[in-house]
């Protein structure tokens, strides 16, 4: 076993080594090569800078007007002293002479280097040339005297040698960092290759494979159907006998899905108890019992394992009897909800409350099949008509008619609004109405009317919500869009905010009218124009 300990571990450590080595030296020299360049640009940058600043000093413009000074010398050894990254400066008058040179035998001499060519070049520039200090990078900037015309030229220069010099530097820092980067992480792949062999109790990959392999072939010869859930509810192993009990019964997947193997053990991994002969109803068209187990490790579930006994036979009679019971308990519902509803109506008309019953009748039944047909047949997103039929009858449920516009029309071709926006914006706007007409604050004796309406055309949408409610004053129509506004009481003030945000949000507006004892009225407006301007700000 130590031989197979010392092979695997050597394996992964080798495949590891060989990646975090390859790896290290791509990204070392991608970072160097981007550095030099780096360091490239700036040192031309300082060159330049350094030589502008030095032709545009009095000092200089003096002295290529043939006022040459001692204090000329003095004062760019000085500047020179300061420039590490700077081996010379010179400073050349128009008639070729060098007024300075960091050299100072070269002082008065005629320059018989390359000539500046500012026309075409600006009037600075870099260049790499060779001089009486040897090869360098150099860049030049024009002297102007005080009338603009042209006096002479500085050099600022770093010699090839300190170029090199810095460079080497740099790359011998690279290296140092990516050596120690290398041994770091070989130190890591190596304590990572023995945790792995750890792990795997010294075994090499070639006898869990046989141990699998031997494993399936003993469980698919089972009768019984067999299931193994990890901790995180996914199916690692399902025999064919399961398939066939509980499996999808689709053609080319022959499998059982997370889903149903969930159904079958998510309370054994929650509770991590054994249990026994288990009558699975969660299964459809199937009569099975099943033996749940769970894996510990530790005090913790780390799987769950599911044996499945076909019982179709056995169990029949009571399946049959269990669905007579249910229909039965559901007929019961049914005729529950039905007296209920009937009570009502004799309760309303023992009152001598006709138009009530009245209003009753018609809520439950003509008037509410009708709207739902007008909601189905003028707005053609699922969704949103489907949030409108269930408003509808919680309306009813509030005795609160429901009035939806018979001129509303949405088509979603019109204009693209994002379905969960439009969800939000219409379901809080009739809530809020609904919450208003039924609250507290409600003293007046109107009829509860919503009337609902929604219309588009190309490019164009308009929602608008009346109620017959209390209406808002006047001291709190300005703060009914602010979040955590609200006159209702905790756990409201957030539903005509969202609303806002998400109006702004796609460039819509939004607007409301309100008379106490009267009603409020809301209307909301999207156009493409505004869409799209809106886009364009985000």
């Amino acid at each position: 076993m130590n031989n197979d300990r010392s092979g695997l571990q050597r394996y992964i450590f080798i495949v590891q080594a060989v990646m975090i080595i390859a790896l290290a030296i791509v990204l070392g020299t991608i970072g160097i090569f981007m550095n030099l360049r780096e360091e490239s640009r700036q040192r031309d940058l300082n060159l330049q800078n350094v030589a502008e600043a030095v032709a545009q000093s009095q000092l200089v413009s003096q002295a290529v007007s043939g006022n040459t000074t001692d204090e000329l010398t003095e004062y760019l050894d000085t500047l020179k002293g300061s420039l590490s990254d700077i081996d010379v400066i010179s400073v050349v008058n128009s008639s070729n002479v060098r007024l300075y040179h960091s050299n100072h035998d070269l002082i008065g001499t005629i320059f018989d280097g390359t000539m500046p060519d500012f026309e075409s070049e600006g009037g600075y520039y870099s260049i790499n040339d060779s001089g009486p200090s040897g090869i360098q990078r150099r860049s030049y900037a024009a002297v102007k005297l005080k009338d603009g015309h042209y006096g002479g030229f500085v050099m600022a220069i770093m010699l090839r040698s300190s170029i090199m010099a810095k460079t080497v530097r740099t790359i011998i820092i690279f290296i140092a960092v990516i050596l120690f980067a290398i041994l770091i992480e070989l130190v890591i792949s190596f304590k990572i290759s023995g945790l792995v062999k750890k792990r795997l109790m010294g075994y090499e990959p070639d006898t869990f494979t046989a141990m699998y392999r031997t494993r399936d072939s003993i469980l698919e010869a089972l009768n019984e159907g067999v299931i193994a859930l990890d901790s995180n509810g996914t199916v690692k192993f399902v025999n064919s006998a399961a398939v066939s009990m509980v499996g999808t019964g689709e053609p080319g997947n022959e499998s059982v899905s997370d889903e149903t193997g969930r159904k079958l053990l998510s309370e054994t991994l929650e509770t991590g108890k054994t249990e026994l002969s288990v009558p699975v109803s969660s299964v459809p068209g199937t009569s099975i019992l099943i033996d749940r187990i769970p894996v510990l490790d530790g005090e913790s579930v780390h799987a769950a394992i599911g044996i499945l006994h076909n019982r179709t036979e056995y169990t029949r009679l009571a399946e049959d009897l269990a669905g007579t019971r249910f229909l039965v308990d559901s007929m019961r519902a049914n005729n529950h909800d039905f007296t209920n509803k009937l009570h009502v109506i004799l309760g309303l008309l023992q009152m001598q409350m006709y138009d009530e019953a009245t209003s009753y009748i018609e809520n439950i039944t003509m008037i509410q099949r009708e709207t739902i047909r007008e909601i189905s047949h003028s707005i053609d997103v699922p969704a949103v008509a489907a949030l409108l039929i269930g408003k509808t009858s919680r309306a009813s449920e509030l005795n609160v008619r429901f009035i939806f516009n018979k001129e509303s029309s949405y088509h979603s071709e019109d204009i693209f609004i994002p379905q969960d926006a439009l969800i939000t914006i219409i379901g809080n706007l009739i809530d809020n109405a609904l919450e208003a007409m039924n609250s507290s604050n409600n003293e007046y004796s109107n009829v509860k009317e919503l009337n609902f309406g929604i219309y588009s055309h190309p490019g164009a949408l308009l929602i608008t919500v009346d109620d017959t409610g209390p209406g808002i004053s006047e001291e709190n129509i300005t703060h009914i869009f602010d979040n955590g506004f609200t006159t209702k009481g905790d756990g409201h003030g957030t539903g005509l905010y969202l609303v806002k945000e998400n109006v702004e949000a796609l460039g819509g507006t939004i607007s409301v009218e309100s008379l106490p004892g009267t009603g409020t009225s809301f209307s909301i407006s999207f156009t493409e124009n505004d869409m799209k301007e809106e886009h364009k700000n985000v």
